[in-house]
């Protein structure tokens, strides 16, 4: 990090690839956060039962790993936002992390600046006073804030990558809110949510 800049925080990077962690490691000092990278989810675990990060950069191996270590962090109280990165990640896989507590899901290969900046809005969101507030469908369970978001987005028609664009989240990450936002609701696809909203002239509320 450049030493006149004031650190924005602490992002952990796990990542199989040495090259992948350099690149991503300096890509962040630039932007002001101090990095700790892993080569592994045991060493990621251990540091941040002393620590707190401002965000983790997850990746997820072949052998889906990752969830273990993304519960293992919720579970032990580390409420720092996660992103998990994948190389041919599948909608499954997305859906998997995000019911996991992941706040974003990026396919690899990706631009180490779009990473950057994925970083800066989980951050700022996970900061806002309204982070926490949950949404209500008649008849269902809660909606998360970024269940309720993406729901009023595809209420007002917008797609998968609108909605992502508008988010700043992959479209991998908004078909697996969708995903969850069709479950609780008891929703076959979205024309069938929207068809129940609509009827019943209601809206997602705070």
């Amino acid at each position: 990090m450049p030493g006149n800049m004031l650190s924005k925080g602490e992002v952990f990077v796990i990542d199989t690839d040495a090259a992948s962690r350099e690149q991503l490691s300096t890509a962040l000092q630039q932007s002001a956060y101090n990095v700790i990278c892993f080569a592994d989810g045991a060493s990621l675990l251990t540091e941040a039962k002393a620590r707190m990060p401002a965000c983790v950069l997850l990746e997820m191996p072949p052998d889906r790993s990752g969830l273990d270590v993304l519960k293992r962090l919720r579970e032990e109280n580390c409420m720092a936002p996660v992103l998990v990165t994948a190389t041919n990640g599948s909608i499954a896989m997305a859906v998997d992390a995000i019911r996991s507590g992941a706040a974003d899901f990026i396919e690899k290969p990706f631009r180490t600046r779009d990473i950057v900046d994925r970083i800066d809005a989980a951050i700022d969101e996970f900061a806002q006073p309204g982070s926490n507030r949950q949404r209500w469908l008649p008849g269902c369970e809660p909606l998360s804030a970024r269940e309720g978001d993406v729901l009023e987005h595809l209420a007002a028609g917008l797609t998968n990558k609108e909605i992502a664009r508008r988010m700043h989240l992959s479209a991998r990450t908004v078909e697996g809110y969708r995903a969850g936002i069709l479950r609780k609701a008891g929703a076959k696809n979205v024309t069938d949510l929207l068809r129940r909203i609509f009827a019943q002239g209601s809206t997602p509320q705070d």
